[in-house]
């Protein structure tokens, strides 16, 4: 993998805009472009690959909606799993994850000109901050939804 890319940090965005994605009416779009994606590994993982995220879509849209968004959430971090575990054998393929995953992003009117923050001297800690919800390991913050 290159530099520029951290196989967690890719996995969880990608993962974040695709189950955001799976709901909206753009997700043939995105789905066609995965299927570029996957194909950087090989023509049998997209096949499986792909199945997935079908089987994920529709699990999500035959959820009633007071229900959604916990499915939604369920389903965001079993795509991180699942790119994770892609993007650790296929490390190359970051960078198209990327650009989908910013393209999606400017498309929704997300990311790109949002505020700025450097972090300088925070040894031994953490900041965060996000626009968009956070998935990491044993906690989710659900970001503000959009005014």
């Amino acid at each position: 993998m290159t530099e520029a890319f951290n196989v967690l940090e890719v996995a969880t965005s990608g993962a974040g805009v695709l189950a955001a994605e799976m709901a909206r009416s753009s997700w043939q779009g995105v789905r066609d472009a995965l299927v570029a994606f996957f194909r950087g590994g090989n023509e049998g993982a997209a096949t499986d690959e792909l199945r997935v995220l079908d089987l994920h879509q529709t699990r999500l849209l035959e959820t009633p909606e007071a229900e959604r968004e916990r499915v939604r959430e369920e389903i965001c971090q079993e795509l991180f799993i699942q790119l994770k575990g892609f993007l650790t054998k296929y490390p190359e393929t970051a960078v198209d994850l990327m650009a989908l995953v910013h393209e999606r992003q400017r498309a929704n009117g997300e990311g790109g000109s949002g505020a700025r923050m450097v972090a300088e001297n925070n040894t031994n800690s953490q900041v965060i901050m996000t626009g968009n919800s956070i998935l990491g390991g044993s906690f989710t913050y659900r970001g503000e939804e959009p005014k």
